[in-house]
């Protein structure tokens, strides 16, 4: 890689608030250029390169022409890092996988409806090797710094392996299921200082499932001892982590 890595950022269905919270670190986006140069950013210049080293990819895949665009993208990448839940679990995208292809196609594309190619939603790493993950949607600025160094580093990043309920409790909140509301923390992996929950929200689970999460045992506590319907909890598990071999 060379001595200051090109790096490029790419998009695929997705809000692009991803790349947003990249452009909003403002002063410090400063400080990484001194040691990166940013060949492809849409939301921030006009200029485009297809000569980098790092791709941040966002977005999840839900065409055709894109499956071809992100094998292109892999081939001329040294590092691919999926950026933000469409790219890394396949996020709210997916729960087009769950209903009748007529239904979305009415409902997003209108009488246009026959002119879009389009597949089942899918995370990035679903088809093409991905070297590194940063989760949640949006994603957390410091995280991606902290992430984006590692890379530089030649480190493999780290990422919390326990559920967002350890950062809720460090955060004095109280519990959602004590409050009769559903919540998502006891299953989804941490990093996010459970944001939501503190705002006085609930977990959506948009940084997907924590590694070795117990989804029985969730279904339990949400059903019959939170009291909600099933239909309540697979709408809750879908609304972000439709793309996963887990029964939901």
């Amino acid at each position: 890689m060379a001595s200051k890595p090109r790096i490029a950022f790419f998009d695929f269905a997705g809000c692009e608030g991803d790349q947003l919270q990249v452009a909003n670190l403002e002063e410090r986006l400063l400080d990484l250029l001194e040691h990166v140069e940013v060949v492809n950013f849409r939301e921030v210049m006009t200029e485009r390169s297809d000569d980098y080293d790092i791709a941040f990819v966002e977005g999840s895949i839900t065409t055709p022409a894109d499956i071809d665009r992100i094998k292109g993208i892999r081939k001329r990448a040294k590092i691919l890092v999926a950026l933000g839940a469409c790219a890394t679990i396949g996020g709210v995208n997916c729960m087009k996988n769950f209903m009748d292809e007529s239904v979305y196609r009415t409902h997003v594309y209108g009488p246009m409806a026959r002119a879009y190619e389009t597949i089942p939603a899918r995370p990035v790493s679903a088809v093409v090797p991905v070297d590194a993950e940063i989760h949640g949607c949006p994603i957390d600025k410091e995280e991606f710094l902290r992430v984006t160094k590692e890379l530089l580093l030649g480190r493999t990043p780290w990422l919390p392996d326990y559920p967002v309920c350890m950062e809720c409790k460090a955060a004095g909140n109280i519990c959602r299921y004590e409050l009769g509301r559903p919540c998502l923390g006891i299953i989804t992996r941490a990093g996010c200082g459970a944001v939501c929950v503190t705002e006085g929200a609930h977990c959506w689970g948009c940084r997907g499932l924590a590694p070795h999460a117990n989804l029985d045992a969730a279904k339990y506590v949400m059903i019959d001892r939170g009291g909600f319907s099933r239909r309540q909890v697979q709408d809750l598990l879908r609304f972000y982590n439709g793309y996963t071999s887990a029964p939901l």
